[in-house]
């Protein structure tokens, strides 16, 4: 296992986030990495926020384009800045910064692998409709990438430098978009997926989820069974994905009491 994780950084994608965001960011800065969030054509005080946080990079789509577009444009940036790993985080309170030491923890002991950040605790506070779609994803997307994966859904997760050079390919858009870079991160690059349980947060505190179950999962599995299609052997990707049970991690191992430790021997920032 290596001692130091590759140079990374974190993205959130957001929008409309005026009501999570500063805490987001507050409880991020506290890792003392660079951070940078991609506000998809806010029309709240999301920008203004996030602009009041020293060190952060701000960056502005002029319209709303899509959780799909906003990653992508994070992960470009993130490349284009000499940064070889990412870790995503959603901007509406939903993902913890305390949950990020254990999925570095897991990322060091699975070098090269995606690192999910998998909401398999509190589950009975999920909305019904909610986890049903996820469940409905989970089971599509593990067929198209021939391995069980455990919440395919959740938008906090660790990019390794081969899943980061998909980032500027993956042509798919909104949610769909980190489901087909999960697909070819598997496929294509032969990428393992670990999962890291964290809690389930859908609290009244956070504001009601861009997430449309019907319409989302519809795309999402639309974009999943063209990559199955495209990939063929489908009763063979099925069994696989039967076979190779979702490897999730259970023991929940930190790997950083401070900041100064996950800082080390990373670039200054965006530039």
């Amino acid at each position: 296992m290596p001692s130091s994780l590759p140079r990374w950084c974190i993205v959130i994608p957001c929008h409309n986030e005026e009501r999570a965001i500063g805490g987001v960011l507050a409880s991020a800065q506290r890792l003392g990495v660079p951070i940078c969030v991609v506000d998809d054509g806010s029309t709240d005080a999301t920008a203004k926020i996030v602009a009041r946080h020293a060190g952060v990079t701000l960056l502005r789509h002029q319209g709303r384009h899509g959780k799909g577009e906003a990653l992508r444009t994070g992960l470009r940036a993130a490349r284009q800045s000499g940064f070889e790993a990412v870790l995503t985080m959603d901007g509406d309170g939903q993902h913890q910064a305390d949950d990020v030491p254990y999925m570095l923890a897991a990322a060091k002991r699975h070098p090269g692998s995606v690192v999910i950040g998998a909401r398999l605790l509190d589950t009975e506070r999920q909305p019904r409709a909610r986890h049903i779609a996820n469940r409905v994803a989970d089971w599509g997307i593990s067929w198209a990438c021939a391995r069980g994966i455990a919440d395919t859904q959740s938008g906090q997760r660790w990019y390794p430098p081969s899943v980061l050079e998909l980032a500027d390919t993956a042509t798919t858009n909104g949610f769909a978009y980190e489901a087909s870079l999960l697909i070819r991160a598997c496929r294509e690059s032969g990428v393992d997926v670990v999962s890291i349980p964290i809690p389930s947060r859908y609290g009244a505190q956070f504001r009601h989820s861009h997430f449309r179950p019907l319409l989302d999962v519809a795309r999402i599995t639309c974009a999943t069974a063209m990559h199955l299609l495209s990939y063929g052997k489908l009763r063979e990707s099925y069994r696989l994905a039967r076979e190779r049970q979702a490897c999730v991690e259970h023991h929940r191992v930190r790997i950083a009491a401070d900041g100064a430790h996950l800082s080390t021997g990373l670039p200054g920032g965006f530039g």
